[in-house]
């Protein structure tokens, strides 16, 4: 895509150089969704691959992803062998309404800022305990949750001149087995629920995503199939769920349900919860 209004693209190596960012910038990492549309609004490209971010720190507290590191990054780096949940991040890339050949340039922070709901990389976030840091545009650091980094459809609590720097997810979230169920209506479609479940010593994380306007997470006490639906249900209001053409709220609503006891039979089932339980 030709974006016939850009002026100028700027390459910053230092967080100074992102000082006076307005809402005619577009700040762009890997810019596969930038790039695909016209962009009338804008006016100059902000190029965050020029920052030379480290794509991925390994330590012993957890693993922090750039937010301009690339889905065959985070697909393709090798980890600890306790990390019983990177198999999400397959699952969720395979997610997407994206080939392989995209994964190649889109973005971990990309997917994130965007805000919409079938944005699976906000469903990895979000079920693994993620930490966003973002660098605010009055020069102070945010730290927060994917549930409160995510406002709406397509919304976010970014501000013009704020950047997403990075994703943290806790050692602790990493070793604890997860795996990811989608639906949509068509093989190739768009995303209509996401579920991704994760297994606690108390019970069952599950993350909701695509089927609602936001995501939600719902840690319940038990890992007992019917219990964990009723308390999914139960935890997202009706009016969460939405419409659109690629799914009627009503069915979203549904096959949640469907896609959270396929979750926790597969984790219950494999003889891997911690802590001993089954």
């Amino acid at each position: 895509m030709d974006l016939h209004t850009i002026d100028s693209v700027e390459m910053p190596r230092t967080r100074a150089d992102l000082a006076g960012l307005c809402a005619t910038d577009g700040v762009m990492a890997g810019g596969t969704w930038l790039m695909s549309e016209p962009q009338l609004h804008l006016r100059r490209i902000i190029d965050l691959s020029a920052m030379d971010w480290p794509a991925l720190t390994i330590t012993e507290a957890g693993l922090e992803i750039a937010a301009t590191c690339s889905i065959s990054t985070l697909l393709a780096a090798t980890y600890p062998p306790e990390w019983a949940a990177v198999g999400v991040f397959r699952q969720a890339a395979q997610a997407l309404l994206a080939s392989f050949k995209i994964w190649q340039n889109a973005t971990i922070g990309g997917n994130i800022c965007l805000g919409f709901p079938a944005g699976a990389m906000i469903s990895m976030a979000s079920a693994l305990d993620a930490e966003l840091l973002v660098w605010k545009a009055d020069g102070t650091d945010l730290r927060c949750s994917t549930n409160e980094f995510v406002t709406g459809i397509a919304r976010t609590i970014l501000r013009p001149g704020d950047v997403l720097r990075s994703i943290r997810l806790p050692a602790a979230a990493l070793r604890q087995p997860a795996t990811l169920r989608k639906i949509a209506m068509s093989p190739l479609g768009r995303s209509g629920a996401v579920v991704i479940g994760r297994a606690t010593p108390t019970g069952i994380v599950v993350s909701v995503t695509a089927a609602t306007d936001v995501p939600y997470v719902i840690a319940t006490d038990s890992d007992d199939p019917a219990d964990v639906v009723a308390q999914v249900y139960s935890s997202i209001p009706a009016h969460a769920y939405y419409s659109d053409p690629h799914g009627e709220a009503g069915w979203r609503r549904q096959v949640t349900g469907v896609l959270t006891r396929a979750v926790v039979v597969e984790l219950t089932g494999s003889g891997r919860m911690e802590g001993g339980r089954s």
